[in-house]
């Protein structure tokens, strides 16, 4: 006898019908256009966000004549690499050095012979570098030999060039090159040496970050101060966006920061951040009028593309370098 199979008796479910087959479609229907029409809205309001946030950013662009956002992030960047060689392992940030050094100096020398003076580029790459760690290892003399050394260099490697030209330049114009060399290697290689000899120092490394952190304290406070109560130019001709209110809040904040780093980072009585800030907050002015003053001779707006949209590697450490001078400097009165 066939015994029945397990669920044989169960009764066939009944199969909907046409209009609940419809319906059920519709309501399918419905609901993937909602869901369309809803991811639609969602991306037109962050195409709209978007395009407003650019419209800010153009704005602000127009204003400070830099790009903010870009600003940021790049001094981050240099942040972290900075500090990172500096307190981890110091030896490194000689790494850091000849690469900061020699852009600034290629960048420099490519933008002269954009303007039509002749500056070897090559050579004075090779001098910018080595001087990293001719002052690193050896000290304030072999630093001094090796600027020395390195601009008859520069001199010769142009004089070689002429005396092999078929077209001979003017007298004038051969001068003009050699002492555009000269600057070159004096502006950027002998200030940056600066920053170099004092990381080699006790405790030299926490003064280069003291000083480093005061210089972005000038910059930040005359950005927030001429930024909203800016009104009176400082130098038009130069910089026309600088003004004496940016000024006033550059030499406040760097006092104040000049106070703390001294104090809480350095262990020095809190007099000499008074001294630090004041010093610096003219340093690091002079140094970006005097950057100011080169491009404008030149006939430049940037000193180079190196960083997309942002200008050049010069355009952003043009500051530090004056201030590398005043920090080693009152290194050597204070502690030696």
């Amino acid at each position: 006898m066939r015994l029945p199979e397990p669920g044989g008796d169960r009764p066939t479910p009944p199969r909907p019908s046409a209009s609940e087959s419809t319906a059920k479609k519709g309501l399918r229907q419905d609901f993937d256009a909602r869901a369309r029409a809803a991811r639609a809205d969602f991306e037109a309001q962050l195409r709209q966000r978007k395009a407003d946030l650019g419209a800010r950013n153009e704005a602000l662009t127009a204003r400070t004549g830099r790009n903010l956002p870009a600003a940021i992030g790049i001094a981050l960047a240099f942040a972290v690499v900075m500090l990172g060689s500096l307190l981890l392992w110091t030896p490194s940030f000689m790494v850091v050095a000849a690469f900061l050094l020699g852009v600034a100096v290629y960048e420099l020398t490519s933008a002269m012979r954009f303007a039509g003076r002749d500056v070897p580029r090559i050579p004075s790459v090779a001098v910018s570098v080595a001087i990293v760690p001719a002052a690193f290892l050896g000290g304030q003399v072999a630093a001094l030999f090796t600027l020395l050394g390195g601009i008859v260099l520069v001199s010769l490697w142009r004089l070689v060039e002429v005396a092999v030209a078929r077209d001979k330049p003017p007298a004038g114009h051969v001068v003009r090159d050699l002492t555009n060399g000269l600057f070159a290697q004096a502006y950027v290689s002998l200030l940056g040496a600066c920053v170099v000899l004092l990381s080699a120092q006790p405790s030299g490394p926490l003064w280069v970050i003291a000083f480093i952190l005061v210089v972005v304290a000038v910059d930040t406070g005359a950005y927030a101060t001429g930024l909203n109560l800016g009104k009176h130019p400082m130098a038009p001709r130069i910089s026309p966006k600088k003004t004496w209110e940016g000024f006033a809040g550059s030499v406040a904040a760097s006092i104040l920061v000049g106070i703390l780093v001294t104090w809480l980072m350095l262990g020095l009585p809190w007099w000499t951040g008074i001294v630090l800030g004041v010093l610096i907050s003219g340093s690091a002015t002079l140094g970006d009028l005097t950057e100011s003053m080169i491009k404008r001779d030149l006939g430049i707006k940037d000193i180079s593309s190196f960083l997309p949209g942002h200008g050049g590697l010069l355009d952003r450490i043009d500051s530090i370098l004056p201030s590398a001078a005043v920090g080693y400097v009152m290194y050597l009165v204070i502690v030696h």
